[in-house]
């Protein structure tokens, strides 16, 4: 099968506008009238005007007494003014219409009642406390513009004055048709087997289209047939909707369909935008309508829908695109980037002391992950050649600014109890997040050195001390008080496949040629723990087949041994048992969390002290299996070494 050619990528503002300009708008989204009370959300087509005023009569705006003003004009204290029932006054509650013959009202606070004669000892001017005809709307005013978004407050206002049915643009109305033959509809609930993938995009697409107040109908998936495809698009062209989205094909592989099969009832606009991810983003119309080509990877498409596909289905109808909150913020690490394109970057955000400090999430565009535990994404420029570690970002803030000043940054080396202590934080009153990068012990302690983080995971063993951090903290943390307090004692070993076909029981294995190894990424404890070994064996790297194959996480070398993409890799237990992998002790080692002691009053830090004290957070951890909790919460101290074992 012939492949596609980009046409060409260009940036996000003129394929934006080209797409503008070929578009009839007018034509394609209409207008309806709809009653007041369901408009919150809607943007008006024409201006509201006020059919009455608002309040149509004259009202009491306080309790009190109903009184003609000249009566009470000689009213002083110690020479009351009485005035008699219904000659001269009447009871009023706020808001009842006020009397006839009467031009003011007395609040009751201000009355003296003696048998039914009222007295009052201070004049009062005429309409006070009285809401006169139109002091809020006046009939035949105008309520709201047209191309105005229409927000709960304006309900009130609609009804209040008669304007009981609104002109407004319609819903823009979406048809999402996700493709491929590897996915599967996730409406059976499938079983996904090797090369296929559970279908996720349409539905992730559909409710962000759903929080912009769009409708959106999905299909089921269509394969990757050029005439299926064909009618997929045909029966949504043909439905009510203004924009067809197909999901996947809009790439340049043998079997990316979409363009062509635009190209046969339409026109292609934009093949291809200057930005990453969302670089294969298509954007075309037929038969009136506009057809968008959305990525096949979740992260991709999601940068479609948000540059693309919102500010288009915003100026279809009349309305400004909201924007999002920013806060500037330092990049705890560096991050790279292609010159030519606008880079999103989605990050974690959090404060430590009174900065904000984001962590860069994955950066692939099938890394749906990175889309749930980000807080914030920032744009890198097209000239730019990446950001170094500690450069100042503006985040464009996907959560309440509130949660990130609730938001604990931890930066280091990766362990299992950390999804507890997180998940646990969650529960506290009120909520703490916990964002952590996952950059290796040594990365975590150079954090706390620039500000970074408040909180660095570490396990950094120190063979010529037999201990375990400290030393490490006096050669790289000179004049940083931290204290160190202790997560958990845990098992590190080699994770293998069940029955450990390839019969590996220490390190000198590892330089079998038929051994594949996975390692982790340099700066990770658990690499000084391997090179350790290594060296106690009398083994090179250069003899380790995989030893330059790295992962940041236990749990992705687990993966490795589980999928074969690997024999063994050293990690924790607990990892190759969530995984069914087998697994050979090599090294009992400390995990601890070292913080700077300048945080020790801050609120985050404290409830990470409740959380790691307490018995529900040490029984989820021996749960996992290879922990031992003997001295979880515990403030540690130089040369404690381990526990059960003499100090160094």
């Amino acid at each position: 099968m012939k492949r596609n050619i980009y046409l060409r990528t260009i940036p996000i503002e003129e394929a934006l506008a080209k797409v503008k300009a070929a578009l009839d708008r007018k034509a394609l989204v209409g207008t309806e009238r709809i009653d007041a009370s369901r408009a919150a959300g809607r943007v008006t087509a024409e201006p509201v005007i006020a059919r009455y005023s608002s309040p149509t009569f004259h009202s009491a705006a306080m309790d009190g007494i109903a009184v003609r003003a000249a009566d009470t004009f000689t009213a002083r204290e110690g020479a009351p003014v009485r005035l008699r029932p219904g000659e001269d006054f009447v009871f009023v509650n706020t808001g009842h219409p006020l009397p006839p013959a009467f031009d003011a009202v007395v609040m009751i606070e201000n009355v003296v009642m003696d048998g039914e004669i009222a007295s009052i000892e201070a004049p009062v001017a005429p309409f006070a406390h009285v809401r006169r005809i139109g002091e809020d709307i006046v009939a035949t005013e105008m309520i709201l513009p047209r191309h105005r978004r229409v927000t709960p407050y304006d309900i009130g206002a609609l009804l209040s004055c008669g304007a009981y049915d609104v002109s407004v643009y319609e819903k823009i109305r979406l048809r999402v048709i996700p493709t491929g033959d590897e996915v599967m509809d996730f409406t059976a609930r499938p079983e996904p087997g090797p090369g296929q993938v559970v279908e996720s995009n349409s539905m992730l697409l559909c409710a962000l289209a759903a929080s912009w107040n769009m409708e959106c109908t999905r299909v089921a998936p269509v394969r990757d047939d050029p005439e299926a495809l064909a009618a997929a698009l045909e029966e949504g062209l043909a439905s009510d909707a203004h924009v067809v989205v197909v999901v996947a094909g809009s790439s340049a592989g043998s079997k990316d369909f979409t363009r062509a099969t635009i190209e046969r009832v339409g026109e292609v606009l934009v093949h291809g935008v200057a930005a990453m991810p969302g670089k294969p983003s298509l954007l075309g119309h037929a038969r009136g309508k506009l057809v968008v080509g959305a990525p096949g990877y979740p992260v991709s498409s999601v940068v479609c829908f948000e540059r693309l596909l919102y500010p288009l289905a915003c100026w279809l109808t009349r309305t400004e695109p909201q924007s999002r909150q920013t806060v500037t913020a330092t990049l705890a690490r560096s991050v790279p980037s292609r010159i030519g394109m606008v880079d999103f970057v989605r990050l974690a955000v959090g404060q430590v002391g009174g900065s904000y400090v984001a962590l860069p999430l994955s950066r692939g565009a099938g890394s749906i992950s990175s889309l749930t535990k980000a807080q914030a994404v920032t744009q890198l420029p097209p000239e730019a050649e990446g950001l170094e570690s500690g450069a100042m970002v503006t985040a464009e803030l996907l959560v309440d600014a509130d949660e990130l000043s609730r938001t604990l940054v931890c930066v280091g080396s990766h362990d299992n109890t950390l999804d507890i202590l997180a998940d646990m934080l969650m529960r506290h009153d009120p909520p703490m997040r916990l964002a952590s990068s996952h950059v290796g012990s040594m990365g975590g302690l150079i954090a706390l050195k620039n500000g970074a983080a408040m909180l660095a995971g570490s396990h950094l063993f120190d063979p010529a001390t037999s201990d375990y951090n400290f030393p490490f903290l006096v050669k790289y943390l000179p004049g940083l008080a931290v204290t160190v307090v202790n997560l958990a004692i845990r098992q590190q070993g080699f994770i293998v496949a069940p029955g450990n076909p390839k019969s590996i029981l220490g390190a000198s294995d590892l330089a079998r040629p038929d051994v594949r190894f996975i390692n982790r990424q340099r700066g990770a404890g658990t690499r000084v723990l391997l090179d350790h070994h290594l060296g106690r064996a009398g083994l090179s790297p250069e003899q380790i087949q995989g030893y330059g194959r790295e992962e940041h996480t236990h749990m992705a070398v687990a993966v490795n041994v589980k999928t074969g993409a690997a024999d063994c890799g050293l990690g924790v237990f607990a990892a190759a048992k969530a995984l069914g992998l087998d697994f050979v002790p090599l090294a009992r080692e400390r995990y601890d969390l070292v913080m700077p002691q300048a945080f020790a009053d801050d609120p985050k830090i404290a409830a990470v002290l409740e959380v790691v004290r307490s018995d529900a957070f040490r029984e989820r951890v021996l749960a996992l299996g290879g922990y031992e909790t003997e001295w979880t919460g515990r403030i540690m101290a130089p040369g404690m070494g381990l526990p059960g074992e003499p100090a160094a």
